[in-house]
C-alpha cells in the first residue's frame, strides 16, 4: 500500500498493516521508566490524522509550475511532502547527511499491566542536539499544521507585511561601513550555553541592535530548546524595526515557510545538515514565489558543494560550530572559501555569511578577509548590558552612521 493509499485508509486497515500513529507523531525516546496509564481507547482516535496536501513543483528552467490535487477531504494541495520516514532517512545519507529526519525504528511501546513505558536503543536514541531538535521539530510541525492547514494560513499571507529585501540590506550595509553587513540574533538561550540573557525583551533587544548598527536581525522562533517564539518575531515586526527579519527556525517541512511569512519574515534559515538536496532545491523556489529569501546553512566542505551546484541559492551562511562536538574554530570559514569554491561563489555572485564564534574585531577582521560580506552574531552582543554598545565591541567601531 503507497503512501497515499494509506493516509485514506480506514483505521482497521492501518492496524492491519502495523501502523502505529503514536509512532509517527510521537518519536522523541524517553527515558526507560513507567510513565502513564495506557489509554483505554483506541490511538487512532487519540489523533487525527489529516489528509496531507502537497504542492508539487515542476522546475524547468527558472519558472515553477503549481499543479494541485485534492486530498480526501476535498480541500486542495498546498505543500510538497517531500519523503517520510526511513526513505528519507536513506535519502538523506545518501547525501552525506548525518542527521536523520525521524527515528528509524521508532520508539518501541511496551505494555506493563496499565502502564505503558518505552526503551531507549540505539534506533530511537538521537545521536547529538541537532537531531534530537530535528524529531522534536517532526511532532511539533505535525501538531501545528493540524490546527493551522495551508487554507488558513493562504488567507493569512495577504495581510502579512510585505517582504523587505534581506540580501539589498546586508549589501548596503557592506558599502557603507566598510565592514560585513551584521545580521544581529535575538536570541535568549541555547542548548549549550543555556539562558543568555535573563532580562530579556525581543522588542528592546530589535530596537538596540538596529540603534548600533545591524543591518538585519536574526528571531530564534524554537521554543523548546532557544526560549524563542514567533510572536517575538511578530512583535518585533509591529514594533517599528525596519531591519528586515530572518525567521531562525529548524525547517523540516514546507508548510513551515508559509507559517514564517504569515508571521512577517523576510527570510528563513535553511539547514544544509539536515535537509537533502530536492528539499533545499523545491524550498528554495517555494520561498521565492512567496517572495523570501533564503539563508541555506552549511558546516563542512561536501555540504558547501552540494550547496554550490543548486540553482538560486543567493545567500549561504558557514557555520563554524561542529555539529557533533560543538567546538567553534572560525578557520572554518577561510576553508570553506578557499579555491574552487570560492571561485565558483564568486561567479555566481552568492553573498556569504559568517556564522558563529564571532567576539572581537579580530575575528571580524579574519573572515571578512576570508570572503564573508555578512556575518550572523549573536551571543556576544545579546549579553551586552546595551547591545547597540555591544555591536560597536564587537567590530572596534561605531558602525551606525
Amino acid at each position: 500500500m503507497d503512501c497515499m493509499n494509506l493516509i485514506s485508509a480506514s483505521p482497521a486497515a492501518r492496524a492491519k498493516l502495523g501502523f502505529s500513529f503514536q509512532q509517527s507523531l510521537n518519536p522523541i525516546p524517553q527515558k526507560s521508566a513507567f510513565s502513564r496509564p495506557m489509554p483505554n481507547h483506541s490511538p487512532f482516535k487519540q489523533f487525527s490524522f489529516r489528509s496531507i496536501k502537497s504542492q508539487q513543483f515542476e522546475l524547468k528552467d527558472e519558472s515553477s509550475t503549481v499543479s494541485e490535487t485534492t486530498s480526501c477531504d476535498g480541500e486542495p494541495l498546498k505543500a510538497k511532502e517531500l519523503g517520510v520516514g526511513k526513505f528519507q532517512n536513506e535519502v538523506n545519507a545518501s547525501q552525506g547527511i548525518k542527521i536523520r529526519r525521524q527515528p528509524p525504528t521508532g520508539p518501541p511501546i511496551h505494555h506493563v499491566g496499565p502502564f505503558e513505558f518505552r526503551l531507549e536503543n540505539e534506533g530511537n536514541t538521537p545521536q547529538n542536539i541537532l537531531e534530537e531538535i530535528v524529531w522534536h521539530k517532526n511532532v511539533e510541525v505535525s501538531r501545528m499544521k493540524e490546527k493551522k492547514p495551508l487554507v488558513m494560513l493562504n488567507k493569512l499571507l495577504s495581510k502579512a507585511p510585505p517582504v523587505r529585501n534581506f540580501i539589498d540590506a546586508l549589501k548596503k550595509a557592506n558599502l557603507r561601513t566598510g565592514f560585513p553587513g551584521l545580521i544581529a540574533e535575538v536570541k535568549k538561550a541555547s542548548p549549550s550555553r543555556g539562558v543568555l540573557r535573563e532580562d530579556f525583551d525581543p522588542v528592546e533587544i530589535a530596537k538596540a541592535y538596529e540603534k548600533g548598527g545591524a543591518a538585519c536581525l536574526s528571531v530564534l522562533t524554537d521554543e523548546k530548546y532557544f526560549q524563542g517564539s514567533f510572536e517575538n518575531l511578530e512583535a518585533i515586526r509591529r514594533s517599528g524595526v525596519q531591519c528586515p527579519l530572518l525567521c531562525k527556525e529548524f525547517v523540516i517541512d514546507a508548510w513551515q515557510l508559509y507559517y514564517a511569512r504569515s508571521k512577517g519574515a523576510d527570510a528563513i534559515l535553511l539547514i544544509a545538515a539536515v535537509l537533502p538536496d530536492l528539499d533545499i532545491k523545491y524550498m528554495t523556489k517555494i520561498c521565492k514565489l512567496l517572495g523570501l529569501t533564503t539563508l541555506v546553512e552549511v558546516h563542512d566542505e561536501r555540504e558547501m558543494d552540494r550547496v554550490l551546484e543548486i540553482e538560486g541559492i543567493e545567500l549561504i551562511g558557514i557555520n563554524n560550530r561542529d555539529l557533533v562536538t560543538f567546538e567553534v574554530d572560525i578557520a572554518n570559514t577561510k576553508k570553506l572559501l578557499e579555491g574552487e569554491r570560492g571561485e565558483k561563489i564568486l561567479e555566481k555572485g552568492i553573498t556569504v555569511v559568517g556564522e558563529s564564534g564571532l567576539f572581537t574585531p579580530a575575528d571580524i577582521a579574519y573572515v571578512q578577509e576570508a570572503g564573508v560580506k555578512a556575518v550572523l552574531v549573536g551571543e556576544s552582543i545579546v549579553k551586552h548590558n546595551d547591545p547597540s554598545v555591544g555591536i560597536t565591541q564587537l567590530f572596534g567601531k561605531d558602525i551606525s552612521s
